[in-house]
């Protein structure tokens, strides 16, 4: 929107220009003729009379002339008419010098540019005024002489020129230093300031590409005014490289004042975004790398397709915003309906198709930055309000779950400590049964096969065996404080010595084979597992399956492995229906313990042949 006061900058002056009068105070000062000639080759006056031609200011040499010049000469002649008791200072004021200049006063030198060859320093945008001393002026008729100095393919030639009453210009100078430059610093410090505060919270938050656009819109707008503003050619090498530069900020900065609006509704228009970008590009490329005489002609075409671009958004946008309803959206379209009004108010004044002195666009320019900046930040905070909203439903939301939670953590608890009770409860029924229950079998077996009375001595030995039997169920609940045997001999033997004579009370055979030493010694509770499941397989054997011969065989096929095996020649089972029955107490016993220690319970029984396998990993 902004840069769009460019365009009608040099209109809009010259629609000033129009208005004034020569005639002010109580001095009436006459122009008699204005006239423009190309300089000579060194920068001098033409010496010969037919070069020069009349002409009205303002002028533009170069756009009237097919043959481009670098330096033209003005000569403006002017007569002072004052009442004859009045000696009132006589003011001369010029608006503008495209681009460097000098002045003369009747062949007095008043002023020139710092620099009049390249790079030139720049006037075209500084208006010029001086009293004139009386000793310069002569009683008829005096001379003003002005040198513009530029480049070809670009516009050449000098502004209004005013002559009259010192007080009364003073006072138009102060209002054109006002409109041509004040209002251009007080907007490039409105935008470079709102600029960096969105490119700062656009950093912060990159998903909010609106900020961005316009930061990056803002950055493109000052350089480009501040390049129209700069008096001293410096950082650009020559007044070209400026023209390019500006020209390539301008065209940027609608580029991205276009995304800035398409991103703020949360429009995408992928088509519209690629032909805006593709042309963008190729002026971009076109400015940097045409040749000089042909730049001109590049800078207008991207000032028309930039207009074209902008305008189109000037339009779709209000219907946008009417649709959605949306606050922000029908504020911004407002701003733009606002921008074309004012541009449409501005044209018909340049035209004179409306009244008015001067075009209002540089202060409704400031107004619609500041409210557009005013648009971010009510954006901004919805966004920080809904983001405070969302806060609160979190920390509610998060305390509902913190105690659902807490309430799905207690019940959890109950059940894990129920079924830790549960599982005591089946250790112990387990441990009864496997070491308690056997050794009741050893002795109702040893009084059933008994020839005679049962003496004092003989029942004591049960109550110890039964005793120790009780002191082993209690120490396989803190297992980890046991002791595991140096050796599996050492392991086996209360159990071979204790099983070995009610065998041989029985009549049957047993034969007990184990390694001397352990390759890997096994944990506390895989030797218990395993001297419950020896107690378990041996007191079946014992209760049911009428066996003569017994072997228990313990191996470690490898360091990390280790397997037992018991068998008999017993009258056998059948597994299967023993399983899906849940008939045996016992088998489900072994099968629990073992792997609960990780390892394996199989068993095969035949007639005449039952066999009980144990293999196990053995923990490192």
């Amino acid at each position: 929107m902004r840069w769009l006061f460019t365009f009608l900058f040099c209109l809009t002056t010259a629609s000033a220009w129009a208005q004034i009068d020569q005639t002010t105070g109580k001095c009436a000062v006459q122009i008699l003729n204005v006239k423009a000639a190309a300089s000579s080759v060194d920068g001098k006056k033409p010496d010969d009379p037919t070069q020069w031609e009349s002409v009205e200011l303002p002028n533009d040499w170069n756009w009237h002339h097919s043959e481009q010049a670098e330096s033209v000469w003005y000569r403006i002649e002017w007569r002072k008419d004052c009442r004859a008791s009045v000696d009132e200072p006589v003011a001369l004021l010029i608006r503008s010098i495209i681009i460097a200049g000098e002045v003369y006063i009747n062949d007095h030198f008043l002023w020139r540019d710092e620099q009049l060859v390249e790079p030139l320093s720049r006037s075209w945008n500084t208006p010029r005024y001086w009293v004139l001393p009386d000793a310069w002026l002569n009683e008829d008729i005096n001379t003003v002489w002005i040198r513009a100095v530029g480049i070809k393919g670009q516009t050449l030639g000098l502004g209004p020129v005013e002559i009259g009453d010192a007080r009364a210009l003073h006072q138009q100078y102060d209002d054109l230093w006002w409109r041509n430059r004040t209002l251009y610093v007080a907007n490039i410090i409105v935008s470079g300031v709102i600029g960096i505060l969105f490119f700062c919270i656009w950093f912060a938050r990159r998903d909010q590409t609106a900020y961005g656009w316009y930061a990056f819109s803002s950055l493109f707008w000052v350089i480009f005014v501040a390049n129209a503003l700069a008096t001293k050619p410096w950082p650009w090498p020559d007044s070209l490289t400026a023209a390019r530069a500006g020209a390539i900020a301008l065209m940027l900065c609608v580029a991205c004042f276009c995304m800035f609006i398409l991103r703020f509704g949360e429009q995408v228009l992928r088509y519209y975004e690629r032909i805006l970008w593709t042309f963008t590009g190729i002026f971009v490329v076109a400015l940097l790398f045409t040749p000089q005489a042909y730049v001109g002609y590049i800078q207008i075409s991207s000032l028309l397709v930039a207009t074209v671009f902008f305008l189109f958004n000037c339009f779709q946008f209000p219907i946008y915003a009417w649709r959605t309803k949306q606050l922000e959206h029908l504020l911004l379209a407002a701003c733009l309906v606002v921008l074309i009004v004012t541009i449409l108010n501005d044209l018909m004044v340049v035209f004179e198709l409306a009244p008015g002195r001067f075009t209002v666009m540089p202060y409704a320019n400031i107004v619609i930055t500041l409210s557009l900046s005013g648009i971010l930040g009510l954006r901004h905070a919805h966004n920080v309000r809904r983001i405070e909203r969302f806060n609160v439903e979190l920390a509610e939301s998060v305390d509902k779950a913190r105690s659902e939670l807490a309430s799905t953590l207690e019940r959890e608890y109950s059940l894990a400590l129920s079924n830790t009770r549960l599982k005591d409860r089946l250790d112990i029924a387990h441990d009864l049964h496997d070491g308690l229950g056997g050794s009741l079998v050893h002795m109702m077996a040893s009084i059933e096969q008994g020839n005679g009375p049962v003496n004092r001595p003989q029942v004591v030995s049960m109550l110890k065996l039964i005793r120790d039997d009780l002191r082993q169920t209690i120490d396989s609940n803190s297992s980890p404080s046991i002791k595991v045997p140096a050796t599996p001999q050492e392991w086996i033997a209360p159990l071979r010595h204790r099983f070995t004579a009610l065998f041989e009370e029985l009549d049957i055979c047993s034969d007990w084979i184990f390694p001397d030493e352990w390759l890997q010694s096994p944990s506390t509770l895989q030797c218990l597992a395993l001297t419950r499941v020896v107690e378990e397989a041996i007191t079946n054997v014992i209760k049911h399956s009428r066996a003569k011969n017994v072997t228990v065989i313990l191996k470690q096929p490898a360091t990390d492995e280790l397997a037992l095996v018991i068998e008999d020649d017993g009258v056998g089972f059948d597994v299967s229906a023993v399983q899906q029955a849940n008939m045996s107490i016992g088998t489900r016993s072994m099968s629990t313990r073992v792997a609960r220690v990780g390892g394996r319970l199989d068993i095969t029984s035949t007639p005449g042949k039952t066999l009980l396998s144990v293999h196990m990993k053995i923990e490192a």
